[in-house]
């Protein structure tokens, strides 16, 4: 154990300043202080301490902080009642002081964690207490709707389900609820998918009357709901660690708020994107390994910068590029000066019509088509494409997926076998001309490499929602759809794929094709939807991807 021995684990509580006790263990390093203090705010019971992703709060205690992991209001054993990000902001503000304050503590706070962990440091941040020095905020968006809830006007459904289920189990547990809290248990191990309305399950409404997925549900567009538990980050100017991963469903947010905080920072800013899912942070996601350097270093990498910020560490930290991602394909991490933004590769999607039928047939070329022709995608409800990995779906991560590619109702479309080798980092965004039959469709895009074995391996994907409204396949219009950001390398004699799908179940619901949200669609009303896709000299459907310049590499 490096540098200070620990003290035994305290149990201390608080009050807010409306009176409710928050309890949280407090772990003391044996030596001459005073020492700063890392604060985690989380609720799923303190004692787990979010170590499924972090080293335990002992070895962070030994580098010389105190370390604080609380239960939020509601949760543990802390008084009061859950509601989800409710009363962060005081009650993130009102802990940080209070923890400021401990014996030993030299008075200032940092803050880590993931995911709700770190929706709790920003929500603290927003409340801008006097203690708060530095944040380490990992896979965590703070546009609740945009990252959380909704991508792209489509419901996460079984990320969101699962997760109301979760917590909705915690609080029958809390009240000794036997019977409920087993029903809750077995319901988020095996989602019930099949009642009359799928992405509104009875067992919501009879156990977990409270829960938040009511709200998300009765929501569907962003509104004063959503802003409302939203954090303002307008005016917090902290030095931040943003942590994210490829295969995790909140990377959209963790881009967007760093992105934003350097625009308006006077503080430094880094980011590391590793090829993680949401959990674990390690060198396999789904059926991938992707080698050593994949094992996360972020609990050195934590230390490092609240050394920086809290003990005035003199170390090179800040000279250091702002920019570390994960490259799939060479397993390595590239040092960058800037997010990219050169848009090097484009390819046009071209067939003669017969995408959906011959996986020889799509492709993807450097040259727009010469030739008009479009793809027709039927979509059956009875069966729907399935998800699988990417960032949305659970279990997440790269899996094979040349089964789902070879059914009829997807799209395919790829390179010929690679010349030369290609590095794709950053943005990634397809424009398609489309059409339906229907007033509302999904659209699913996944990204693969097919390898010279035949073997395809996702990267990355992305999912909307389009508003049609015309019903006829004769009449298509643009639509962007943005893909989740990526790093992957593709070597010589790989080729890269585009699927296309109108579903990715169960990680979001069916579109039943008539405009309805999510909670009101019945299974009986689900139908057939026939979707066009465009592609020739008036419709250039393409698909555009980034590259890091050789420029803003510091360090291969």
């Amino acid at each position: 154990m490096p540098g200070y021995s620990v003290a035994p684990k305290q149990t201390l509580s608080m009050q807010t300043r409306d009176g409710v006790r928050l309890d949280a263990d407090v772990y003391i390093p044996e030596g001459e202080g005073p020492f700063p203090v890392l604060l985690m705010r989380q609720p799923y019971g303190r004692a787990i301490a979010s170590t499924v992703v972090y080293a335990h709060p002992i070895w962070y205690a030994s580098h010389g902080y105190i370390v604080v992991i609380q239960d939020v209001r509601g949760r543990g054993s802390s008084e009061g009642t859950f509601e989800l990000f409710a009363k962060e902001g005081e009650d993130g503000y009102d802990t940080v002081q209070w923890a400021a304050s401990l014996p030993g503590s030299d008075g200032q706070v940092g803050m880590y964690g993931f995911s709700y962990q770190g929706m709790t440091q920003l929500h603290a941040a927003a409340a801008q207490p006097p203690a708060l020095k530095v944040l380490a905020p990992a896979m965590v968006g703070n546009d609740l709707y945009a990252d959380w809830a909704y991508e792209n006007g489509a419901l996460l459904l079984q990320a969101g389900l699962g997760w109301a289920l979760q917590l909705a189990a915690e609080t029958a547990r809390r009240k000794g609820q036997v019977e409920a809290y087993q029903q809750l248990y077995q319901a988020a191990r095996n989602l019930p998918l099949t009642g009359i309305k799928p992405a509104y399950p009875d067992i919501l409404a009879e156990l977990a009357p409270d829960s938040f997925f009511h709200q998300w549900l009765k929501h569907p567009q962003p509104d004063d709901y959503w802003s409302g538990l939203t954090p303002d980050l307008s005016r917090v100017d902290l030095p931040m660690l943003h942590i994210g991963g490829w295969f995790d469903p909140y990377l959209r947010g963790d881009l967007r708020r760093f992105h934003g905080q350097v625009s308006q920072s006077s503080q430094p800013h880094q980011l590391w994107v590793g090829p993680w899912s949401h959990i674990p942070w390690g060198r396999r996601s789904g059926e991938v390994d992707f080698g050593d350097n994949a094992n996360s270093p972020m609990d050195g990498v934590q230390v490092r910068w609240f050394d920086r910020f809290l003990k005035a560490d003199p170390a090179d930290l800040l000279t250091e590029a702002p920019i570390r991602l994960f490259e799939m394909g060479t397993n390595r991490w590239l040092s960058l000066k800037q997010w990219p933004r050169t848009q090097a590769y484009r390819y046009f999607l071209t067939s003669s019509g017969l995408a959906a039928i011959r996986l020889d047939d799509g492709a993807l070329s450097d040259s727009p088509p010469a030739n008009a022709s479009c793809d027709l995608l039927v979509h059956d409800p009875w069966r729907p494409v399935p998800s699988l990995g990417g960032h949305s779906s659970v279990p997440s991560g790269a899996f094979e997926r040349s089964a789902i590619d070879s059914r009829s109702d997807v799209l395919t479309y790829t390179t010929r076998s690679l010349l030369s080798a290609i590095s794709v980092a950053g943005d990634v965004k397809l424009r398609l001309y489309c059409a339906a039959d229907a007033p509302c469709f999904d659209l699913s895009a996944v990204l693969s490499v097919v390898r010279p074995s035949g073997q395809v391996i996702n990267f990355t994907q992305g999912y909307c929602r389009v508003e049609h409204q015309e019903a006829s396949l004769a009449h298509p219009r643009l639509i962007s759809l943005p893909l989740q950001a990526s790093c992957f390398h593709l070597s010589p004699d790989d080729a890269l794929r585009l699927s296309l799908s109108a579903a990715s179940f169960p990680a979001y619901p069916i579109n039943p094709g008539t405009g309805e949200p999510a909670a009101d669609v019945e299974t009986i009303r689900q139908r057939v939807i026939t979707i066009a896709i465009y592609h020739g000299p008036d419709h250039e459907s393409c698909l555009m991807a980034a590259r890091a310049e050789r420029d803003d590499i510091a360090i291969g």
